[in-house]
């Protein structure tokens, strides 16, 4: 006998004609449900999902009969109306699943058995259509579920699909600020805005909420990692109120970011050392204001120690100490703490990427049970293409959550086309060897490795004021597949590229066939014009828009890029070898030894771990600095070939969307071009080798492209 208890929403009849024209400017993203053509289609569907009958009054549950309603009138043609239940018919299930009249006894205790929290059961049987969940969150992501179904054209004969959420906190990161500024936003300001909540509520905070519960996003950090204490005052708790009200129907948390010095600025205390028992007092006091206001608050995701923010280091403290001062805090009311694990001294290191394993490994098995620490997919800095880092695997005792980027910061920011779902999917299979093969980096974050119970995925939003939501509208797949990897890490990039496609241009399958090949090649061709073989962070300084390999003075050595590619006459790469920094020692050995042998490890993290002879024969078949050539040029031709396929299929797309593609696709061919050449040039001063011939030679010398300037990069002010 079962004692989970189960909502459910039973599917039956439909009426009343409806038609609905939207420009398509992008605003809808993947949440179009317009008229299938296909009137037999359309007919088989609404045979088999006629009324809804909605039963509970959990607001999340409503969301679901509410989104379901305005998803199949869309698609069906026909008004579906929301029936109230009769008493007798609560659709809340207890005991022996499938002794309801409500639906027959089409869920069986074996159906039930498998869903687990926010997980839900589509099933067809008995002329009907079920959606079952353990709690009302699991029906909203079923109804969702449903709708992604049809919108894909797919059966619903025989459908029987249990899904549950292999990782338990997924989340989107806003870096907002409460000015409205977007530190790496590329499409425009912050949605959110403070000058006018609490009294306004903007219909966009909605539209948000439904597009994050549609891919499984369960929780939101609205504020800056950088953060501000100001958030805490008590209008801006109000403020903070405001917008969990709208996410909850949608079964969305809201999380704060916590400036770790809030008790001196905010509270007027002489210190933030979290050993001090005033300083725990203020926080807890804190905590239980901010509960009194959102009763189902997130808890804090925290940034100390790094780049200049406040931290318990300051203290002779560590992140322990720390962590586990806001951890005490917020458990009471049932909050988590994310301690971000990115952080690299005010004293130079000998080789940043090393850092953080420094720091963490020792305190491993030393933090509360509430408390996760957020980890960046690679050891450096949200780079084209990193190595995994270090510390996943190395923690066992301590669940770690996955930190990947999904502003374009260094990839192109809001113009280039790169599809990061094939980025994170490399990261995410990518072994660990901790336990053995088969150790991934998934396996981590989603607890099963280690049996961690608490598991977590943090994406830092790309979401802003511009219309589309996103700035360049192919960037809203980025969006969508951290949603569906943040649900299940184990998906395939192309299957979510091709979902994602659907839903938001087509259902021809030439076109789609395009544009899934498009996505699916394009951080390869990225990685190509910008950072091949292992190069990293050459980017322009501090804007990071645009090439910068000869960066040489800044504050400090590891801001600039020839501290990370190490060119010079002899070669190039950064040596993290037992003969350099040593940084693979912080890997487990099997791993570490893929990667020692600069004639074994796999060419993309060739000058990640090795400095290279430019002479030295690669297993292309060709010498480091012809092959460097040949990488940089075929990146760029890829571009090109990406706009000829684009072209191809224009007659698939609406005119306005197809211009905003082909417009940003012309700006990343240029950009490639100028990433080739500028980087070529530079590195040409080193190898004293020429371009191969056969190859397009550089525009211009290296003098033009050093003297370029860009005052109007996204968040750097103007200096004429």
């Amino acid at each position: 006998m079962s004692k989970m208890t189960t909502y459910l929403l039973c599917l039956i009849a439909a009426m009343s004609t409806v038609r609905s024209i939207r420009a398509e400017d992008g605003y809808r993203l993947w949440l179009r449900f317009d008229l299938i053509e296909n009137e037999e289609q359309r007919n088989s569907y609404l045979d088999q999902l006629p009324q809804i009958m909605l039963t509970g009054d959990d607001p999340v549950l409503q969301t679901a009969g509410k989104e379901l309603s305005r998803g199949l009138t869309g698609l069906l043609g026909k008004n579906i109306h929301v029936v109230p239940a009769a008493a007798d018919q609560s659709g809340i299930l207890a005991g022996i699943i499938g002794a309801s009249p409500l639906i027959d006894g089409a869920l069986s205790p074996s159906d039930a058995g498998q869903i687990q929290l926010e997980g839900f059961l589509l099933l067809q049987r008995n002329d009907q259509l079920i959606i079952a969940g353990k709690d009302a969150r699991g029906v909203l992501y079923g109804a969702f579920r449903l709708l992604r179904i049809l919108q894909e054209r797919q059966p619903l004969d025989q459908l029987h699909l249990v899904e549950n959420p292999r990782v338990k906190l997924r989340l989107l990161n806003h870096w907002d600020n409460l000015d409205r500024t977007v530190e790496r936003g590329y499409a425009g300001f912050s949605i959110w805005n403070w000058h006018q909540l609490p009294e306004y509520i903007d219909p966009q905070y909605t539209d948000y909420a439904r597009a994050n519960a549609s891919i499984g996003i369960n929780g939101t950090v609205v504020t800056n990692v950088n953060a501000n204490s100001l958030i805490f005052r008590t209008d801006y708790l109000e403020k903070a109120a405001a917008l969990a009200n709208v996410f909850r129907p949608y079964g969305i948390k809201l999380y704060l970011t916590a400036r770790f010095s809030s008790p001196i600025e905010l509270g007027g205390l002489e210190t933030a050392d979290p050993l001090d028992p005033g300083v725990q007092q203020w926080w807890k006091d804190k905590v239980d204001e901010i509960y009194r206001h959102i009763p189902d608050f997130g808890g804090f995701l925290v940034k100390a120690n790094s780049e200049g923010q406040p931290g318990p280091q300051q203290y002779d403290r560590n992140h322990a100490d720390g962590a586990n001062m806001l951890a005490d805090a917020v458990a009471p009311h049932g909050g988590i703490v994310m301690w971000r694990a990115f952080v690299y001294s005010n004293e130079e290191p000998v080789d940043r990427a090393k850092q953080a394993n420094n720091e963490f490994v020792p305190l491993d098995g030393k933090f509360r049970d509430n408390v996760l620490i957020q980890v960046k997919n690679g050891p450096i800095d949200f780079q084209p293409r990193e190595p995994i880092h270090p510390l996943f695997g190395a923690m066992p005792q301590t669940p770690l959550m996955m930190e990947f980027q999904i502003t374009k910061e260094y990839l192109g920011q809001g113009t280039h086309l790169v599809g990061l779902a094939k980025m994170y999917e490399e990261v995410l299979q990518t072994d660990t060897h901790v336990k053995g093969k088969g150790s991934t980096v998934a396996k981590v974050i989603d607890g099963s490795l280690e049996g961690h119970q608490l598991s977590g995925m943090a994406g830092v939003s790309n979401i802003g004021t511009a219309r589309n939501w996103t700035g360049n509208l192919f960037a809203q797949a980025d969006w969508y597949a951290y949603g569906r990897l943040a649900w299940d890490p184990y998906m395939d990039a192309d299957r979510i590229f091709e979902e994602w496609a659907t839903m938001t241009f087509t259902h021809d399958k030439k076109a789609l066939s395009v544009i899934t090949k498009m996505l699916a090649g394009s951080h390869e061709t990225c990685v190509r014009y910008m950072t091949p073989l292992g190069l990293h962070h050459i980017m322009g300084a501090g804007h990071h828009y645009g090439p910068g390999p000869w960066v040489s003075k800044m504050p400090r050595a590891d801001w600039t890029s020839v501290y990370y590619h190490k060119a010079d006459e002899k070669g190039l790469g950064f040596d993290r070898t037992a003969s350099g920094s040593n940084a693979l020692e912080q890997y487990h050995p099997d791993l570490a030894e893929q990667y020692a042998d600069p004639d074994k490890i796999p060419l993309k993290f060739l000058l990640w771990f090795h400095h290279v002879p430019w002479d030295h024969p690669l297993s292309t078949g060709r010498n480091l600095w012809n092959e460097l050539c040949h990488q940089y040029h075929q990146g760029a031709a890829e571009v090109t070939q990406m706009k000829e396929d684009w072209q191809s299929i224009k007659e698939f797309i609406d005119e306005e969307r197809f211009q905003q593609v082909k417009m940003h696709l012309d700006i990343q061919e240029k950009e490639a071009k100028w990433w080739r050449d500028a980087c070529l040039s530079y590195f040409q001063t080193f190898s004293k080798m020429p371009i191969p011939a056969e190859l397009e030679q550089p525009a211009h010398d290296l003098e033009y492209y050093e003297s370029l300037r860009y005052p109007y990069s996204p968040g750097i002010r103007p200096r004429w």
